[in-house]
């Protein structure tokens, strides 16, 4: 038996080759985990701490929710937050006191991550913070700025694609129908979370996600 983390592209090569000797794969492939964010009173409290998760492990988390839903009315406020939060990063080495953002795993995946940003600039995507390069402070190390993009079209590359760096894709939605089909629409399943005040009303909108929690 194969037990896989990575990317999708390695175990779907894993699978191949283990199938001519009929190995059991197990494997936990990419992401683009949507987060719908209800308009109620906990909104704040959801895009603070989406924004917060999207950081840990500078972004290289699989299940980090990437896409972030949030209502239309309230896409201003979203940013706001996201913004201060993603401001109040400590970007520096990972063994320093109150560093809270270390650098990427290395030198292929900071050129990826840094192409992607530009891609989302090229695509239209509003960058509200952070950008390509490196943290002026930081002049050398595979250090990424925290980088946020509003009024993202869930059809661009940055929210189809996984990136894997601590890059946000706001994306607004219409009503809860359109919420629930805009984090349905991805080639990932890995994950799927709704925030809420309303317990009930999270777990039905989360039953009817491909993956949810």
């Amino acid at each position: 038996m194969i037990s896989f983390t990575g990317s999708t592209r390695a175990g779907a090569e894993i699978s191949r080759r283990a199938a001519s000797t009929v190995k059991r794969v197990t494997t936990e492939l990419g992401g683009k985990s949507a987060n719908i964010l209800l308009d109620d009173p906990k909104f704040g409290e959801g895009v603070e701490l989406c924004t917060t998760l999207l950081m840990v492990n500078s972004g290289q988390s699989c299940a980090a929710p990437t896409r972030l839903l949030v209502p239309q009315s309230r896409m201003e406020e979203a940013e706001k937050i996201a913004a201060s939060v993603a401001g109040s990063a400590v970007i520096g080495h990972p063994n320093e006191e109150n560093v809270t953002l270390g650098p990427l795993a290395n030198k292929n995946q900071f050129n990826k991550v840094q192409k992607m940003i530009q891609t989302g600039i090229s695509e239209g995507a509003v960058l509200i913070c952070g950008g390509i390069g490196r943290p002026k402070e930081l002049a050398k190390g595979y250090f990424v700025k925290p980088t946020i993009f509003s009024d993202v079209k869930n059809s661009m590359e940055i929210a189809r694609q996984e990136i894997f760096g601590p890059v946000l894709c706001i994306i607004p939605y219409n009503d809860e129908e359109d919420a629930i089909r805009i984090a349905n629409d991805s080639d990932y399943g890995l994950s799927g979370y709704v925030y809420a005040n309303d317990h009930s009303q999270a777990i039905a909108i989360a039953r009817r996600l491909r993956t949810g929690s």
